[in-house]
């Protein structure tokens, strides 16, 4: 469910008209719905409320810091992946000692300013790391709490290979075999105090089916630390719920709750804290992204929609193959979807890639789609783009990224001002110039 919807032929964001927002902020432009966004954080909770758990918003999917400080004072604690995104958690008023730290290449300086401002739980993911978070812990005469990333071997058929975490041979996590010797090398450490464990099997999930897979093997492991005479009072299931790219296509959170919430009651029930880290399943719905046609080509039997904003502000669909759902924010009556959804049972419409203005071929947003007949100077929609949209955008070709604003109901604001050409050179016209030796 999301709070874009067309009216008499206009695509609304809440109650404001897409296009009077692009006329007045201009495009490429993220566009955010704050009404989504805290529907699909509420839906979240609600649906785990039996479980009472720190509900993690994953920053890396979408880091706005405006969108951050509204789920903030929804009650969020942040998944964070980097010293970057620990900053942001705090700018945005989150509770860091409710935050978890993940990532596989966590840097000594990321620790040591993680560990400074009291950054809750750190996901281990390896050996080494430990050691080294332990390390710069004890130096700084800090105490953490550590949760070790298990990976349980398990994914989802569904998820891209890019994407899927939880099976063997990627970089992520240790095996679960290995879980209890590292249990007993490390378990009695008096810096990081090893009293958690940490899942995370991909995304996007599309059933509770292999979540339930992975703690059918994680809990009786845990029986077992805990029969070692370990203490493990926290368990990280993770996030990975998926989102409608296409009408329906995901479930409800009741549906994931249902199978995963029993799951997880006897460890609840014995005390344990359990923590979901939602990214996509939060934000993907809640943002869109608009462009404006510049020209429109043949080429052989091809048609193609040249857009303003391409692959350098928004990769998934070449990245990782990802199917979203393109249309035009102003259509006549007989051309507004009622679905999502790759078929469009309409009269007119023209098949055609829509691609944007990067000197690459795999510069699409959308290939072989049929879409009511467009000009220059057209507005186009690319829905679902709140998730891995702006924050994986870049400055390829040397061109600027977008404008960021949110929608709440009749009103709207810019929460990120448009980057200029001084932007993109700036950090080094500050440098010095050195002269060249031989």
């Amino acid at each position: 469910m999301d709070h874009f919807q067309y009216r008499d032929g206009q695509l609304f964001c809440e109650d404001v008209a897409v296009d009077r927002i692009a006329r007045d902020l201009g495009t490429p432009l993220y566009l955010y719905s704050k009404a989504t966004l805290v529907h699909h954080y509420r839906g979240l909770a609600d649906a785990f409320a039996e479980l009472d758990p720190w509900v993690c918003y994953s920053i890396k999917s979408c880091g706005n810091l405006h969108l951050c400080k509204t789920l903030v004072e929804q009650g969020a604690g942040m998944d964070v992946v980097s010293g970057g995104e620990v900053h942001r958690a705090r700018l945005a008023g989150a509770d860091l000692s409710k935050c978890v730290f993940a990532g596989v290449g966590k840097t000594d300086a990321e620790i040591a300013y993680a560990l400074e401002h009291g950054v809750g739980v750190f996901n281990i993911e390896s050996e080494p790391e430990f050691e080294n978070v332990a390390a710069i812990a004890q130096r700084m005469g800090r105490t953490a709490r550590a949760a070790l990333r298990v990976n349980p071997d398990v994914a989802d058929s569904k998820t891209h290979a890019k994407t899927t975490t939880g099976a063997k041979a990627t970089k992520f996590g240790v095996d679960l075999e290995r879980a209890p010797a590292f249990f007993a090398r490390y378990g009695k450490h008096p810096a990081l105090k090893l009293t958690a464990v940490h899942i995370h099997i991909g995304s996007p999930i599309y059933s509770a089916e292999p979540y339930v897979r992975a703690l059918d093997k994680v809990l009786p492991m845990i029986d077992d630390l805990r029969e070692a005479g370990h203490t493990i009072d926290l368990l990280d299931i993770g996030g990975g719920f998926a989102a409608d790219y296409e009408t329906g296509a995901s479930p409800n959170y009741a549906d994931y709750a249902k199978d995963i919430v029993p799951k997880l009651r006897r460890f609840k029930k014995e005390g344990g804290t359990i923590v979901i880290e939602p990214g996509r399943t939060i934000a993907a719905n809640a943002g869109v992204l608009v462009g404006r046609v510049q020209y429109v080509k043949t080429g052989g039997p091809k048609k193609f929609v040249i857009l303003d904003t391409g692959m350098n502000h928004l990769i998934r669909p070449t990245l990782y193959n990802a199917w979203q759902f393109v249309w035009p924010t102003s259509v006549a009556p007989n051309h507004t979807p009622e679905r999502r959804g790759p078929d469009q049972p309409m009269p007119g419409l023209e098949t055609c890639d829509v691609v944007g203005p990067v000197c690459e071929t795999g510069d699409y947003l959308a290939q072989d789609r049929a879409l009511p007949p467009v000009a220059r100077g057209d507005l186009v929609a690319v829905f679902s783009s709140g998730a891995y949209g702006m924050v994986m955008a870049s400055n390829y070709n040397a061109l600027p990224r977008p404008a960021e604003a949110l929608v709440e109901g009749d009103d709207y604001r810019l929460i990120r001002r448009r980057e200029t050409y001084e932007d993109l050179v700036g950090p080094e016209l500050e440098v010095e110039p050195q002269p060249v030796t031989a």
